[in-house]
């Protein structure tokens, strides 16, 4: 057979088979390296940077040791957790470079120098990980605006802040020559000099320092914790100086020149408490109403030095199951023998008010604040999770209430601490009221609050809003949506601390008058009414169809009695009381429990109901395919042709 060879300039009909093969190394083309590159590398990756960053400023290092480029890193994840609008750069290159590698300096005052320090740190790691695949400066900085994230999220490098104390004692000895030397012109008696007498500075162990700092430490963030939301604090950026909000109940019994006082000034030294603290009155001269209150400030003192010996003495006794209390200040007598305080018993309106007050009035000072008055439904988790977390607030509260006449489950959103909402049942407009009263959640409390429920009953929690209190620096966090069943994770905008806070599941426990100290404990484990014994993602038993409907692959978790069970008629079989609508149910193909839906799972997508569109029990919308029709459905033989079969 003699093979056929198209004539030049034809065209072939067939195509020929793709060559598979790598190619030879002599065709890979390299990438190419421009010659501006090649010959001065330097000066090649520093127009880089100012291209890429207009607003730079370039200035020259002393000596002529290399250039300082300075320019501004905006992070370019969009989603970027930090308050950090730009990363202020300043970019050492030495005129050695590439063989010397270029130093990074963060010049951002908003950020601690322990984080700049880090963001350092990472530069030269980048560094030093590309210093053989040689990466050009533009490079080296992309690659330290994809971990910035990281960077800031490490814990803070320890740092080591210098102060200088200058000696003026030599002035001193000068300033006191002079004027001996102006005295015996005018004079010739000779004066001795007055000279000061040399104080040592106290010195502290190193032990002693070390406790100071971790006390000083956990007082200041007691303090911030306290006194952080108020109007008018506010901190010094070293930490030292704190000004505090005063707000006097009886303010026009001050002097006159103490009534325009709106704060003070608090000085914490950094060796508190072997430094003593010291207290500043802003807008208030030095006259008698400061000598009055310094002389007040010694009285406590004094006050306060009898009854820590008082206290020792006590102390000596051996008396075990003795526990003195101190007395606070505020519980004194005045000079005149007389109670000086001027407290009011304002409180005995209150329930249970009249006791605590007699109570108080026997010791000599003002009533107890009362507690919280435990009536109405009480809320609690029994087994959240709170990591890094020491408090725990609900401020904005969502609840499924059940009107008590027609038993149809209503949302009411928006609850906030201390304040009623009326709503209306969206079947009977049956009117009913819901109030919250707040509670602090934290490892010895899981009770979130009381809820004061009129006209209904509280069915579930709906997704609320949390504010979690950082249980390193205890600042307070903004409002973080959460719901049950969710781990819910942040990050401290104060320490960048990690934290996260899981509620497992909620109850409602209905207080009566007369049962507070019959009611459980609010913590403790969990009790689990029922055992399923199921696994996520492993699929249910029968894919969870019953014997009524074959194609319901799913269980009803019933709001009547909280149970789970295939179907409407397996519950009625199996509980002696009318089923009610079921708004959850538990997945036939991955056992994950989840909120009513329709049709498919939200966790694996999977359709609960068989297949779609086949008309069967649960809302199908009818088919047209003969194969798929009912025997019964008179349309599945309609039009049959003569020679067609009626096939049973």
């Amino acid at each position: 057979m003699i093979p056929h060879h198209p004539k030049p300039g034809t065209s072939t009909t067939h195509s020929t088979q793709a060559v598979t093969s790598p190619p030879r190394p002599s065709r890979v083309v390299p990438k190419p390296i421009p010659p501006q590159q090649t010959l001065d590398t330097r000066t090649y990756q520093i127009n880089q940077l100012k291209r890429r960053y207009p607003s730079h400023k370039e200035t020259s290092l002393p000596g002529g040791t290399g250039t300082s480029l300075s320019f501004n890193l905006v992070p370019s994840d969009p989603d970027f957790p930090f308050d950090l609008p730009q990363l202020e750069c300043d970019l050492h290159i030495p005129s050695k470079y590439p063989k010397s590698p270029a130093k990074l300096h963060v010049k951002n005052s908003d950020i601690p120098r322990g984080f700049a320090i880090n963001i350092e740190k990472g530069w030269d790691k980048l560094v030093e990980e590309r210093k053989g695949g040689g990466g050009t400066l533009l490079s080296l900085v992309n690659g330290l605006d994809k971990r910035l994230e990281g960077l800031l999220s490490e814990e803070k490098a320890e740092t080591v802040k210098l102060t200088i104390f200058k000696d003026t004692r030599h002035l001193d000895r000068q300033r006191v020559e002079e004027e001996e030397e102006e005295v015996s012109k005018t004079e010739p008696v000779v004066v001795p000099p007055v000279r000061r007498a040399y104080i040592p500075l106290e010195t502290f162990t190193q032990a002693q320092i070390a406790e100071a700092k971790a006390r000083r430490a956990q007082e200041v963030r007691q303090l911030e914790a306290r006194m952080g939301r108020l109007q008018h604090y506010h901190r010094s950026s070293d930490g030292i100086i704190y000004t505090l909000p005063l707000d006097p109940k009886k303010r026009a019994e001050l002097p006159g020149e103490l009534k325009g006082v709106m704060s003070v000034q608090l000085v914490v030294p950094l060796l508190y408490p072997l430094q003593n603290l010291r207290v500043l009155l802003n807008d208030v001269e030095g006259g008698k109403e400061g000598e009055e209150l310094a002389e007040g400030v010694k009285e406590v003192e004094v006050r306060e030095a009898e009854h820590a010996a008082s206290v020792e003495r006590v102390g000596q006794v051996d008396r075990g199951h003795l526990h003195v209390i101190p007395r606070p200040p505020e519980w004194g007598f005045g000079d005149d023998g007389t109670e000086s305080s001027n407290y009011d018993s304002e409180d005995e309106d209150d329930e249970g008010g009249a006791e605590l007050g007699k109570d108080s009035e026997e010791m000599g000072g003002s009533p107890l604040p009362t507690r919280t008055i435990e009536k109405g439904t009480a809320m609690l988790f029994p087994s959240i999770e709170l990591h890094g977390i020491e408090l725990l607030q609900v401020s904005v509260l969502s609840l499924n209430v059940k009107c008590d006449r027609c038993k149809t489950l209503n949302e009411v959103t928006g609850l906030k601490n201390n304040l009623d909402k009326a709503s209306s049942c969206k079947k009977c407009a049956t009117a009913f009221t819901v109030g919250y009263r707040q509670e602090l959640v934290h490892m010895n409390s899981t009770r979130a609050g009381f809820i004061d429920a009129t006209g209904c009953t509280v069915a579930d929690l709906l997704p609320s809003t949390f504010v979690p209190t950082c249980g390193k620096c205890s600042h307070p966090s903004l409002g973080l949506v959460s719901v049950r069943g969710e781990t819910t994770t942040n990050i401290c905008r104060e320490c960048h601390a990690r934290f996260a806070f899981k509620i497992p599941d909620v109850k409602f426990l209905d207080y009566a008058p007369g049962m507070h100290t019959r009611l459980p404990p609010t913590s403790g484990p969990r009790r689990k009414t029922e055992k399923l014994g199921l696994h996520a993602g492993e699929p249910l038993p029968e894919k969870g169809s019953c014997q009524h409907y074959k194609k319901s692959y799913r269980w009803f978790r019933f709001s009547c009695c909280s149970k789970v069970y295939p179907c409407d008629k397996c519950h009625d079989a199996a509980e002696e009381h009318i089923n009610e609508w079921a708004n959850r149910m538990i997945c036939g193909w991955c056992s994950r429990e989840q909120n009513y839906s329709v049709e498919s799972c939200a966790f694996c997508g999977r359709s609960v109901i068989g297949k779609r569109g086949s008309g069967y029990w649960e809302g199908g919308k009818g088919t047209r395919d003969k194969r798929l029709m009912r025997r019964g459905d008179k349309r599945k033989y309609r039009r049959v042709g003569g020679g067609e079969t009626r096939k049973d």
